[in-house]
């Protein structure tokens, strides 16, 4: 009968990730026509809003994007231009090819003309957002948190050199935030009609499935961030499988959340910040295999921060190579952030947002001693099948870990 059981489970699995395939297919063959359309001639012609502006020494490289596509250019550092801006380009597309379409491309602008721009939703609530603070850096910390408006190469280099580049994108944890707080937000109004109309009805389904669709407009209001959707997609999942009796955590959801997102959305294969979101949550799955039997949550809460932290060292220091000793400091910072994030939320929701201004400017004010140390390929593609390895073997998590404090002791001497 179990046989029976896990047979029927494995053919709705191979079903499932068939459907997914199909809608791939689908998916890939619409943005394939999507950049014929850019590439048919060599000048295209589209108005774009302004994703980040990066400074460099005789140019500024702006970020730019429109509903099907993202790239680069650069300008003359003269030119009035600022994040969330609206302008009209023409940019060279010979060179153009559909892979670089489907990651960012970076192509030679001929003209561009800034244009007025209505006011959005989104832009409002960076008004507000900015109107509680008076430092520039702050601004654009509280509108990454808040709105995943991405912030100044130099402030993400900053977070890079605390370790913590994780806390400033959008994910899981700031999602868990925000649907704990919109669910004791609609559960009293909620109950009191539910009490009254419709007692028949499973209450707490119900408020999940309000809050999923609140989560669902915040996503498209930060224009769908990988690793937010990410998060999202596996909190739907985990809403279904838990009304199903279905082990929430496990590493074939999250392979299921990498397919329904792919499937959906293919250029998002190109996305380190999903890359990083599933190898995060990976880990995290590591953990409580192997950890959960801990008895000290205490204990618990420390080794969770620390390990994932230097569990996640040589997938990052393969591809981002500044080291400071400051990043030791990261699984510190990471369990302060737990209440800071919360508590930031209130505060700008109720008007005393800048309660901790003078201490973040302090915190972003700090000069770091800068090194480059990289993961080698050999290095990484070990780790990598050790960690694989280690979802259905103990001595491969065992080996895992000793090459884990090997390369943290390479990392910071």
């Amino acid at each position: 009968m179990v046989i029976l059981e896990q047979t029927k489970t494995i053919k709705n699995l191979l079903a499932f990730i068939g459907i997914l395939f199909i809608i791939f297919l689908i998916n890939i063959s619409i943005e394939y026509s999507k950049y014929q359309e850019v590439v048919y001639e060599e000048l295209y012609e589209t108005q774009v809003e302004i994703v980040n502006i990066y400074e460099k020494e005789k140019v500024d490289v702006l970020r730019l994007k429109n509903s099907n596509f993202q790239f680069f250019t650069s300008v003359n550092k003269d030119n009035d231009l600022n994040k969330l801006d609206l302008i009209e380009i023409a940019f060279l597309t010979k060179r153009i090819d559909f892979i670089s379409y489907l990651k960012g491309f970076y192509a030679k602008n001929i003209y561009f003309d800034k244009l007025q721009r209505d006011n959005t939703f989104k832009d409002k609530i960076s008004q507000k957002i900015n109107e509680n603070h008076q430092n520039p850096e702050i601004k654009e910390v509280f509108n990454a948190l808040f709105l995943a408006i991405p912030v100044s190469s130099e402030l993400r280099d900053t977070f890079a050199n605390y370790g913590i580049t994780h806390l400033i994108a959008l994910s899981g944890f700031h999602l868990s935030v925000l649907s704990f707080l919109i669910y004791w937000i609609i559960y009293f109004p909620y109950d009191f009609f539910h009490k009254r109309h419709f007692p028949y009805r499973n209450k707490k389904f119900d408020l999940l499935l309000i809050t999923l669709v609140l989560l669902f407009l915040y996503l498209l209001l930060t224009d769908i961030v990988a690793s937010l959707l990410r998060a999202f997609i596996m909190l739907t999942l985990g809403i279904f499988l838990l009304r199903s009796n279905i082990k929430l955590i496990s590493f074939t959801n999250l392979l299921l959340t990498f397919l329904i997102i792919i499937a959906f959305l293919p250029k998002y294969i190109f996305s380190i910040s999903l890359w990083f979101s599933l190898s995060g949550v990976f880990y995290i799955f590591l953990y409580i295999k192997y950890f959960n039997e801990l008895k000290s949550m205490v204990i618990k809460l420390l080794l969770f921060n620390f390990w994932i932290y230097f569990a996640m060292n040589p997938i990052v220091h393969y591809f981002f190579t500044n080291t400071t000793y400051e990043q030791l400091y990261s699984p510190f910072i990471t369990i302060a952030f737990t209440f800071f994030y919360p508590l930031e939320l209130f505060a700008h929701i109720f008007g005393f947002a800048e309660v901790f201004d003078s201490y973040l400017e302090i915190f972003l004010a700090k000069e770091f001693i800068v090194f480059d140390v990289s993961t080698s390929l050999f290095v990484f593609l070990l780790y990598i099948f050790l960690s694989f390895a280690s979802i259905v073997s103990k001595s491969s998590f065992i080996l895992l870990n000793v090459l884990l404090i090997a390369f943290s002791v390479y990392l910071y001497t």
